[in-house]
């Protein structure tokens, strides 16, 4: 994965001799390629349907030039904007003019407030956005792509395109944003207060015949609530009542239905060519009955529900790969340094996994925070090939998260070429 800011606000590639070096050391180490998020501010960032894809087009012939592949990500998302980010790229500026005067563009928690970050999947089929919808402005976008970049298509640098979306170009609500003081690990808010979501809530709960299941739970806490202090999360809480199962049910259809239309609109810009959709691993909270953070994220998986299993069948419909974050996690490790946060990232890995291999798709993968030690690495090979799966599963691609120059060090690029070597099936040295 590369630099946030590989690209710089003025579309050019940012120190083009320094990665230069980078791609060759990769090459050495015998690394595939490498993935570029393609950010939607930066392409379309002045004028509807005016592209700028000139330092994109520089840095792929770079990366072609160097014998690399490329994973590329349609980027319809912020970048950084939080405390401690170095890089910061908003989403076009004529899209967050229109928020001004309509600022239910954007998703809204229940103080509304307004969360720039990208677009409600209220607005997917509005035409709010100088005439056209949220899906015809990603796939005027993604159509330009697959035409303007054609030659790396043609020639197989680009093998696979990723598509955004949602907060962080995952497939979830932006329901634990930093930006609103969310700390690890808060349960995070319902994030469905935009007056379109609220107005698809109305109409599904009069469709039920329950005109006062027409709101939002108002207690679900705060973002930084822990799910035994709220009456909707604790045990035996409101998430598992009549009322409860509704609410989630349909605020998790809402964003499957966003997967699977943009989606749609996706495998028609990039014909051929293999996509993918990447689901973010809210591991917190995964030892408590309700799953507190991941149904405010929008994945319904409470203790008694596979909430995977459709958004898997949703991907399978497409024949799109299913990316997942969090492979390197260890629940010991989590457990230690966070023991309040009853967080499991080995049983959500094996349940995402397995929902996925079921559903018949690919499963890509990539790790969530930094890793350079090989305990860290021994534990993305143990979840890329499980040793003990009698159906030889595996994962078809892992993506390191990020090139730096932290990784470039001597010790640490010789630990992660080991590490390379061990994905690729190859033999190393003990030492």
């Amino acid at each position: 994965m590369l630099p946030l800011g590989t690209i710089g606000h003025d579309n050019k590639v940012t120190n083009p001799d320094d990665l230069r070096q980078k791609f060759n050391a990769l090459k050495t180490a015998e690394v595939d390629g490498v993935m570029v998020d393609c950010w939607w501010g930066l392409v379309e960032g002045k004028e509807p349907q005016h592209y700028d894809w000139s330092g994109y087009r520089q840095l792929f012939t770079m990366v072609r030039d160097c014998g690399l592949k490329l994973q590329v990500v349609m980027s319809f998302h912020q970048c950084g904007g939080n405390v401690g980010d170095d890089v910061y790229i908003p989403i076009p500026q004529w899209v967050l003019d229109i928020g001004k005067d309509n600022p239910d563009i954007f998703f809204t928690d229940k103080s509304g407030v307004v969360n720039p970050e990208c677009l409600t999947w209220g607005v997917d089929k509005v035409r709010v956005l100088r005439g056209r919808t949220a899906l015809e402005v990603y796939y005027d976008y993604m159509r330009s792509f697959r035409q303007e970049m054609d030659e790396f298509f043609m020639d197989k640098t680009i093998t696979e395109i990723e598509i955004g979306l949602g907060a962080c170009g995952e497939l979830r609500y932006p329901s634990y944003p930093e930006t609103r003081g969310w700390k690890y690990p808060g349960i995070g808010e319902f994030q469905c207060y935009d007056k379109y979501l609220l107005e698809d809530l109305r109409k599904a709960a009069e469709a039920r015949g329950h005109s006062h299941w027409t709101k939002p739970p108002s207690n679900a806490g705060e973002y930084n609530s822990r799910p035994q202090d709220t009456e909707f999360f604790r045990d035996g809480g409101d998430y598992d009542s009549y009322y409860g199962r509704f609410f989630l049910k349909w605020y998790s259809d809402v964003l499957i239905q966003h997967g699977d239309r943009v989606l749609t609109f996706a495998n028609i810009a990039f014909e051929g060519v293999k996509i993918a959709a990447k689901v973010s691993g809210i591991h917190w909270w995964y030892k408590t009955a309700s799953h507190a953070a991941e149904l405010a994220a929008g994945f319904y998986n409470p203790a008694n529900r596979d909430g995977y299993a459709a958004i898997a069948q949703m991907l399978a419909k497409h024949g799109a790969s299913f990316n997942f974050t969090c492979v390197e996690l260890r629940t010991l490790a989590q457990a230690k340094g966070y023991p309040e946060a009853l967080a499991d990232p080995e049983g959500l890995v094996w349940q995402v996994l397995n929902a996925a291999w079921d559903a018949g798709i690919s499963v890509a993968s990539e790790n969530a925070l930094g890793c350079f030690d090989r305990q860290g690495y021994n534990k993305i090979l143990e979840n890329a090939k499980p040793e003990k799966d009698p159906d030889g599963r595996h994962l078809v691609a892992f993506t390191y998260l990020r090139l730096s120059d932290e990784l470039m060090k001597e010790h640490n690029f010789k630990e992660f070429s080991r590490f390379v070597k061990r994905l690729h099936g190859k033999p190393v040295e003990s030492d």
